[in-house]
């Protein structure tokens, strides 16, 4: 059995070369819009120059004084103009007394003058605003266009890469299949980076006759010399139309998640939203997200966070770039800043190890046969700035070992010197196995420690990894 493109370097087949020209323009795209016109914060001569012009048509020619100031004066008055313009800039519509003395000494219209140029001033200056809006917005669209490119080169090369091509074991497996009463219209070896192999096949029972998917599992193990089980399969008996099937090695660990919450004050609706899905490869993912404030307003940008990571990471999307894209679509295009944090643990079934990714989070602990550990953030959460910080460590976890990660609000209600300290001592101490329980249990010590109504939402999650 040979893999697909051996011995190339990069991407070679056909389809991953045209994948990597789309990658390609895609970044070239990015650039251009990065080279286009940039925000601004000050107004440039001509700007500035065409502001007086403004003011001169409107006000200055039906003064009687005009030839004089906009002639031989001319220097003066424009730098008196300058002046007015600082302290508008500075002041508002209220000038500081000296500009004023000033101005009025100056000019014989001087009221006039100052309304005409603060109302030009301010159109500009909203005209500036929108501007910038639109070079920001154009800013994001770049960062996603760069993210997309990012993940269809490595998509593209991640495929290709694991590509295994064996026509004779397809012929082997497809002959056995037949024998069963199973009829094969395609199937495609892999074996992913971490050597682990799959079989991706659309299949269909002949008419007439009954083939029990673990008859069909059994066969395509036995021919092929590994162990399969088919992913996420519920049915028992092969379908009469043709349907997909993936078959992988099983997993030697598997994660179960419980939560605990309770909203401020106690209300049912919490600005806490949290997440349990399963990623390509074997790995799951669980998520918590706090919204900014509490109640319905920030539930729902919570949820809507959550809701986008799941579908990212359903579809393939690595932990960071989803975040990273979340967060672009955040800050796009809005006027006031709606932030949430992001505290999420990507396990790997297959080896035990998790990534942890934090985004402006609470310190999130892992509970270990012998000892408790804390892990905390210094990231701001997402929705703030384009250019995100995203903190990211490994751990690797044995059966039987936790992993606990709540909101602000529950370790905000215990004593700020020993927040951590008396959290660590809660979760050392549970003889608890059941992540359910245990996330209850630590909800309801910390209730009972401030024995007073929670002062904001309130959420702990809790997620344990057993191996077998």
């Amino acid at each position: 059995m040979e893999k697909a493109g051996m011995g190339q370097a990069g991407i070679s087949g056909p389809y991953a070369v045209q994948i990597g020209k789309l990658a390609d323009s895609l970044e070239h795209l990015s650039k251009v819009f990065l080279k286009l016109e940039r925000q601004k914060q000050v107004f440039t001569k001509d700007e500035l120059q065409e502001m007086f012009f403004q003011v001169e048509e409107s006000v200055c020619t039906k003064c009687d004084h005009m030839e004089r100031c906009w002639g031989e004066d001319y220097v003066h008055t424009y730098q008196l103009g300058y002046e007015v313009l600082h302290a508008i800039e500075e002041y508002g519509k209220e000038l500081n007394l000296e500009t004023k003395r000033k101005l009025q000494k100056k000019c014989v219209m001087a009221p006039k003058f100052q309304s005409a140029l603060i109302e030009v001033f301010h159109e500009a200056k909203q005209n500036m605003l929108w501007s910038n809006r639109l070079v920001k917005n154009r800013e994001g669209c770049a960062v996603q266009m760069d993210l997309f490119a990012q993940i269809i080169k490595s998509t593209a090369k991640e495929f290709e890469d694991s590509i295994l091509i064996d026509v004779r074991m397809e012929k082997k497996i497809r002959k056995r299949l037949q024998k069963i009463g199973v009829k094969v219209l395609d199937m495609t070896f892999l074996c992913t980076e971490r050597g682990k192999h799959e079989i991706h096949l659309n299949a269909k029972a002949v008419q007439d006759v009954g083939v029990e998917t673990k008859e069909m599992i059994q066969i395509i193990s036995r021919t092929y010399g590994r162990k399969f089980v088919f992913e996420e399969q519920s049915r028992t008996m092969l379908g009469k139309e043709y349907e997909p099937y993936v078959c992988i090695e099983p997993y030697q660990f598997h994660i179960m998640q419980g939560v605990a919450k309770i909203g401020k004050g106690r209300d049912t609706i919490s600005g806490d939203s949290f997440l349990e899905v399963a990623m390509p490869g074997g790995r799951v993912a669980s998520a918590l997200s706090d919204g900014m404030g509490s109640g319905r307003k920030a539930f729902q940008e919570s949820a809507m966070v959550v809701e986008l990571l799941e579908e990212l990471l359903t579809s393939g999307f690595p932990g960071e770039l989803a975040i990273q894209m979340i967060n672009t679509v955040l800050v796009m295009g809005r006027e006031e800043i709606h932030f949430s944090t992001v505290d999420m643990g990507i396990f790997d079934r297959y080896t035990g190890e998790c990534e942890f990714l934090k985004v402006g989070a609470s310190t999130t602990f892992i509970k270990y046969r012998n000892g408790v550990e804390r892990l905390s953030s210094t990231s701001l959460p997402i929705g703030v700035l384009h250019n995100l910080e995203i903190d990211m460590v490994k751990r690797t976890l044995r059966s039987g070992e936790f992993v606990v990660m709540m909101t602000d609000g529950v370790l905000d209600a215990l004593p700020v010197v020993e927040q951590e300290m008396l959290m660590e001592t809660i979760i050392g101490g549970m003889k608890l196995v059941n992540p359910k329980e245990m996330a209850q249990y630590i909800l309801d010590q910390v209730l009972a420690f401030t024995g007073e109504t929670p002062k904001d939402d309130m959420t702990v999650l809790v997620a344990g990894v057993w191996k077998g």
